[in-house]
């Protein structure tokens, strides 16, 4: 009974303190993280590595995730410094509604339980619920409209205007992958 009042109680956290359902009301998150799939995963292990396919997003219920880049051939001089999430923290959501490979590896910093969401658990949500979808793909839109952003101010603050632009459209008439 313990063990389940503590397991309620960390999915409420993830729920209501997760930045990135702060938009879903709250029964909204409910019927959203009852698609989720619980996964433990012990200290040290990775749940996913850099240029891996993106398969889904997950909220981080209990433990701590580094999420790290590996930027040539393993050796400990290509490891960069990542970022550390923490219990209620999300990662992953792009690989939901676009076709990407993992930026980084994601290591567990300590023994960790995950709420999964994948592309299927996404399909089912489009069929009972295609508000929450739909505000869902929203969601992920306005996240990847300001890495863009961002990207661009980046790339024009280390070169110039003409480059960032030309980027920009290169990448807008790439033809597309099937």
């Amino acid at each position: 009974m313990k063990d389940k009042f503590k397991r309620i109680k960390n999915q409420t956290n993830v729920v209501f303190k997760s930045k990135f359902l702060k938009n879903f009301s709250p029964a909204e998150r409910y019927e959203f993280l009852q698609l989720c799939h619980r996964r433990k995963f012990k200290e040290g292990e990775y749940v996913f590595y850099r240029n891996d396919p993106g398969t889904g997003m997950y909220f981080i219920e209990e433990g701590s995730i580094e999420l790290t880049f590996n930027l040539g051939d393993d050796s400990p001089s290509d490891i960069r410094e990542g970022f550390v999430l923490e219990s209620s923290d999300s990662f992953g959501a792009l690989s939901i509604g676009y076709d990407l490979r993992r930026k980084s590896s994601a290591k567990c910093l300590s023994d960790s339980t995950l709420l999964g969401f994948f592309k299927p658990d996404f399909e089912v949500l489009m069929e009972r619920h295609p508000a929450i979808a739909v505000k869902f793909l929203q969601t992920l839109t306005n996240i990847a409209l300001r890495q863009l952003e961002t990207a661009q101010n980046k790339i024009e603050e280390l070169s110039d205007a003409y480059t960032a632009v030309k980027i920009e459209f290169d990448a807008y008439y790439e033809p597309q992958k099937e």
